[in-house]
């Protein structure tokens, strides 16, 4: 009805207002009678110049206007433009998630997004609460999503890889390590910041307890000095292992099959599924950490 009343004041016509809302004149003959009846006033008047609007016509104008104005913002919201973003969004992340998925993306972000700043934080046994009160905008994870709590995207999958001293027992072949032999050796363990989870004690299920682990890291950026000198080995995944061996000249081996691969998800919350900011940086670390394979 409001609708309506903007076009007939807008037009002071019958007969325009139904050509412009493609109803017949009938229609919006009841629909003046009934906004003549509701506001207790004629609204138009028929003059020698036409239809003209009364005082209190002219005092809805700039109202009515106004309301019709902030209604087409809400059913059509202004068109996404990443160049003129000035946010701040939140990440949970081991420092393999920076490193597969984050990094490679980064350029393009803030190529994209100059106004954009990404924060990294590491993973807490309440995360997903965060994440469904808005304090976490999104987490990049190995962990299996519970799609009841959240929506997710795979971004890939990736295996595992042992790293150890270049001339260790175990190096120079390119087989899986058998599991027995895996096993036999000392480990650094890798755990997910207050979660304690060891990720690779969980895929050895009952056999988790044969796995003797002579250090514990909540990251393993600072792992290869004690591998350098020593047999323990750490096991990553591949993508990382690979990029570690590299660059600290170390030895690798594929990790025994029995460990199996590695689902790498990205989590939001449904509270953030139709935000078109949220989902652009969902899509540019999907698509350029592909692009890193």
């Amino acid at each position: 009805m409001l609708a309506m009343l903007a076009v007939l004041l807008q037009t002071r016509s019958v007969t325009g207002t139904a050509r412009r809302l493609g109803l017949s004149q009938p229609t919006v003959s009841r629909s003046l009678a009934q906004l003549r009846h509701i506001l207790d006033d004629p609204l138009l008047v028929r003059t020698n110049t036409g239809m003209q609007r009364t005082p209190r016509a002219e005092e809805l104008v700039g109202p009515v206007e106004r309301w019709l104005a902030s209604t087409r913002a809400l059913l059509h919201p202004p068109r996404f433009d990443a160049a003129t973003l000035d946010r701040r969004f939140c990440i949970a992340s081991t420092d393999y998630g920076v490193l597969t998925v984050v990094a490679p993306a980064l350029a393009a972000i803030t190529d994209a997004a100059p106004g954009v700043t990404i924060e990294i934080v590491p993973f807490s046994a309440d995360m997903m609460q965060k994440l469904a009160s808005g304090e976490i905008d999104l987490i990049i994870s190995g962990l299996a999503p519970d799609h009841a709590v959240v929506r997710s995207r795979l971004l890939f999958v990736d295996d595992y890889t042992c790293i150890m001293r270049v001339g260790h027992a175990l190096s120079g072949a390119q087989t899986p390590l058998p599991l027995d032999a895996f096993l036999a050796w000392p480990h650094v363990g890798i755990v997910v910041s207050d979660l304690a989870v060891d990720g690779i004690e969980v895929r050895l299920g009952e056999r988790r307890a044969e796995r003797r682990v002579t250090a514990r890291l909540p990251y393993f950026h600072a792992a290869p000095a004690l591998i350098a000198d020593s047999d323990v080995l750490m096991t990553l995944p591949t993508r990382a292992a690979m990029r570690f061996a590299n660059s600290y000249g170390l030895a690798t081996r594929p990790a025994p099959v029995e460990i199996g691969p590695l689902d790498y998800h990205l989590f939001w919350h449904e509270r953030n599924a139709r935000d078109p900011a949220t989902m652009w940086l969902a899509d540019t670390l999907a698509h350029h950490c592909a692009s890193a394979a």
